[in-house]
């Protein structure tokens, strides 16, 4: 049997996004950044799958989920993500996006806010089109091509070389979308404040105080322009919470989920 027949896929729009699906609960979808893939979740799924329903899925064009010659790639994310809660018949899920994957969560929440239960968006400035954000950006520059360089926080690569080496592992089982990490970031055409002033979801920011990439001066500005957030910066983290403090990350999703379970209706 071909080992494709055996793995779980959900047809959406043309192709076919792989996924995992662990646990039993209250629906969490986590939605991987730019250098991931579903594995990069590895250590949420061990935390919550015993409380939560775990379910983590390959973007297209990342690893097993395969996107189409000259595809939407990123402009259809979130037509993705509906696809994907559709065929696992969720009604309503909370959503956690790292980096990219925030980018994903966001849009999907503005265009589907009946399908959202509430919104983690990690070191990421989900895609929000504001005139500070983007001059915050421009003021700073381009971070580092290497991906291994700008994810992970020096600190950590000298604290745990080894998962230091299983995260450049784990990207580099998907090839790197071809628009550079500034271009992306600058690229202006996500959300814009008057469609931010009519989400009313609970969300949680999260941010490392080391990020290079979407640092805590930006990441507040993020917070600032989505109603009914809160940000929560991590200390001794780099743009990879998620990986470099996973303990951390894990509790802060679980309380937030927890205590935000009514949104589920």
């Amino acid at each position: 049997m071909e080992r494709e027949e055996i793995m779980p896929y959900a047809p959406a729009n043309g192709i076919k996004i792989y996924y995992e699906n662990h646990g039993l609960g209250p629906p969490i979808v986590f939605a991987h950044g730019r250098s991931g893939c579903h594995l990069s979740w590895w250590q949420q799924v061990s935390d919550l799958r015993n409380k939560f329903q775990c379910i983590t899925f390959d973007h297209r064009g990342f690893d097993y989920s395969k996107d189409v010659d000259d595809g939407p790639a990123r402009k259809a994310f979130a037509d993705d993500q509906l696809d994907l809660l559709n065929h696992l018949d969720i009604e309503r899920a909370f959503l956690v996006g790292q980096s990219m994957g925030g980018w994903t969560c966001l849009s999907f929440a503005i265009t589907h806010p009946d399908r959202t239960a509430g919104l983690v968006l990690a070191d990421t400035s989900a895609d929000i089109n504001d005139e500070k954000i983007f001059a915050a950006y421009c003021a700073r520059g381009e971070p580092p091509a290497n991906i291994f360089d700008r994810a992970l926080s020096a600190a950590f690569k000298e604290r745990d070389p080894a998962k230091a080496f299983l995260y450049a592992e784990i990207s580099a089982l998907s090839e790197q979308p071809k628009e550079s990490l500034m271009d992306l970031l600058l690229s202006r055409d996500g959300p814009a404040p008057n469609q931010l002033a009519d989400l009313q979801l609970p969300t949680l920011f999260i941010v490392g105080e080391d990020d290079i990439v979407v640092p805590p001066e930006i990441a507040r500005l993020c917070a600032d322009a989505v109603p009914k957030s809160r940000l929560e910066i991590v200390k001794e983290a780099g743009h990879s919470v998620y990986f470099e403090q996973p303990e951390i990350f894990s509790r802060l999703v679980d309380e937030f989920v927890s205590s935000n379970v009514d949104s589920l209706g």
